[in-house]
Formats: structure tokens, sequence, C-alpha cells
């Protein structure tokens, strides 16, 4: 198969679809690897290392799409890329389809084949290529949330871990899934008072045993998670329901009850958010400000840490290119029902039902 990587042009996206070492394993079974120039510099894979594995180099996008026939990607194809979309070609990357109908149409439009890396499964009901970057996006979310705290980023001063005589921080954690549990981690490392808010008492049961009595665990209602962030300084939103928008946990009423100069970081804004206050931002101008609540919702968070994220995500995503590229997509679905789980559009139509109701668009 020939398979493309264009490079990412979404704001300050510095990933690449596949490294150096993914493409050697390309093409030592076979298959031919085009590569946009440039495509890897965001993350140190210079064109030469793509050579070097047997990748053939191309000046610009345009190239790439119309030498490939799998394109694989990081982030949700942008309109330019959409527009050069064929019905040959299968896209294989993040779509985050629910909260994003004008995306959805244009591929519908395109008639190509659309495999979302966050709706792949795993024997166990997991989300493979989702949890790299949900342990990425987890560890960020307290991370960004410390540096939004401090006073001269318009917080309230606050240091997460305080210090011997003084409270220590309260992070309310709406979710306890990977990126859940990661913010955890990395709370608890701060020494912060951190509380971890989930809908299944089995889930609430397993991080009670994993983390003990470093957290709190609380069932999630309504009430509670109201009084819970009216009291913290740092709430991070990492709710998933794979495929659809995510539940709108934390209303308008809840972000005015918080104090000013306290923070909410949406891990969830690539399904739509799961504050009532939320819109997804960008690197480049990160935050903004609701009752006086400094609001982090960028919407490609790992990007931030782009080697990282890249190396990660390669690794998990590697298998499925290779029974792609190996297959063909319409074999390697039949095969692997978990692979055909992330199939969201094909020949102009949702093939996906929880992207579908989400947008209230007909199922394919």
């Amino acid at each position: 198969m020939r398979v493309g990587v264009p490079t990412e042009i979404k704001n300050n996206e510095y990933r690449v679809g596949l490294t150096p070492a993914a493409v050697a394993e390309l093409t030592r079974s076979g298959h031919t690897v085009v590569v946009q120039s440039g495509a890897g510099c965001g993350v140190d894979f210079a064109d030469s290392a793509y050579e070097a594995a047997g990748a053939t180099i191309l000046p610009d996008a345009a190239a790439v799409f119309e030498a490939a026939e799998m394109i694989v990607k990081v982030k949700e194809p942008q309109a330019s890329e959409i527009a050069m979309l064929r019905p040959h070609h299968l896209l294989f990357t993040y779509l985050h389809l629910a909260a994003d109908k004008p995306q959805a149409e244009g591929l519908m439009a395109s008639g190509a084949t659309c495999i979302a890396y966050e709706t792949v499964t795993a024997p166990d009901g997991s989300l493979p290529l989702l949890k790299p970057m949900s342990e990425v996006a987890g560890r960020m979310s307290v991370q960004c949330g410390a540096h939004y705290l401090e006073k001269h980023q318009g917080g309230r001063g606050v240091l997460l871990g305080g210090v011997p005589g003084v409270e220590k921080g309260k992070v309310v954690i709406l979710g306890g899934g990977v990126a859940g549990v990661n913010a955890a981690q990395m709370a608890v490392g701060l020494r912060a008072d951190v509380t971890i808010f989930d809908i299944s008492h089995r889930r609430l049961a397993e991080l009670d045993m994993s983390f003990g009595n470093t957290i709190r665990t609380a069932f999630s209602k309504s009430a509670a998670i109201a009084e819970a962030v009216a009291a913290a300084d740092l709430v991070i939103g990492a709710v998933l329901v794979p495929g659809a928008a995510a539940p709108k946990l934390v209303t308008r009423e809840m972000i005015a009850a918080m104090r000013p100069g306290t923070v909410v970081v949406d891990i969830a804004i690539d399904q739509g958010g799961c504050f009532e206050t939320s819109h997804a931002t960008t690197h480049e101008d990160p935050v903004f400000t609701v009752d006086g609540v400094i609001h982090y919702c960028v919407a490609n968070m790992p990007g931030a840490v782009a080697r990282t994220s890249t190396i990660a995500l390669g690794n998990a995503t590697l298998p499925y290119v290779m029974k792609l590229a190996n297959m063909g997509a319409a074999a390697a679905m039949a095969e692997d029902a978990h692979l055909a789980e992330g199939l969201n559009v094909a020949s102009g139509t949702i093939r996906h039902e929880a992207v579908a109701e989400a947008l209230d668009l007909p199922l394919g």
C-alpha cells in the first residue's frame, strides 16, 4: 500500500503521524511511504531520517495526498486537507466528529473511508489509541492548572502542594478513566488535596484500592459536584463517552459559584467539553475567563509536548497501520471487530452510532 504522511497544520501542532522507525517497519514489509518535507521537524525527525527509513520526501501536502492511498495523521483534517480527500483514500487519525459537524459533512462529501483513533477499541473495552494521549493530557492538566493558579497568570496564587502550616490546594477531577487517573497521579505527586468523581461504583472502588488514602472518591451527582467545585482551586474535566459528545457536568451556575482566580482544565474539549462555559482554545491563546474563573480548553493539549506525544502515539498506532496496509481496510476490519469500531465515515455516510446520534445525522 502507498502510505502518506502530511505535515500537521492545526494551530501549534508539531506532532507527526509516523515516526522514522514506523516508516522503516512499513517499507521493510514492502509498502511505499511518502512524507511531506518538514513533517517531522517539529519533533526533531529530519527529512533525512525518513529517507534513511525508506520514505520518499514530497514537497507539499497536495503531492502526498495525490500519491497516497492511506493518509496517516495525528489531528482531524482541516478544511484544506478535506478538500484533497478522494473516495479511494483511507484516512487514519483522530477525528472527534461528535463536536464537529462541518468536518463530518466534509468527510462524507469526500467519499473517503475514515477510521478514528478515538473509537478503536480493545477486547477489554478500552480505547488503545486514545490511551497514550489521554495519559499525556491527564498529566499536563495538572501542570497547566498549577501554572495558571500563579498570581501573575491571574490565578489565586495557590501552591497545589501547600507548605507546612498552609493548607493544600484542592483539586477536583471529573472522571476516573485514563486521563483522570494520570491527572490524579500528578496532583498526588504535588501533594494536593485530590477528589475524583466517577459514575461507576466499581471504578471508584478500583481507584480507592489504587490510591489508598492519598485521594478521596465521590459518586458523580450534580449536588456533590457543585459543592466540590465551589471549594476547589483546580477542576479537571476528564469525562469520556466514546464517539459521543461529552456530558456537561459543570454548569454556568457552578462556575459562577467558584472563587475568582480558580482554574478549570477541560481535557474533554475535543468532544465538546464537560463545562458548560467551555469553548476550544489554542496553544497560542490557551485561556479565557468566565466569572473570574480561568478556563484552559486547548483542543490539542498533547501537541505542547510534541516529541513525547508523537513517540507514544506511534507506539500505539503502528500495529493498526501495519494491519491496514497489509490487508486493506475492508479485510482488516472484517478480521478485527475492534478496529472496525474505529470506522466513523465511509462511502458518504456516518458509520458510528454514537457519532450519528451526536450529530443528528443518519447512520449508514
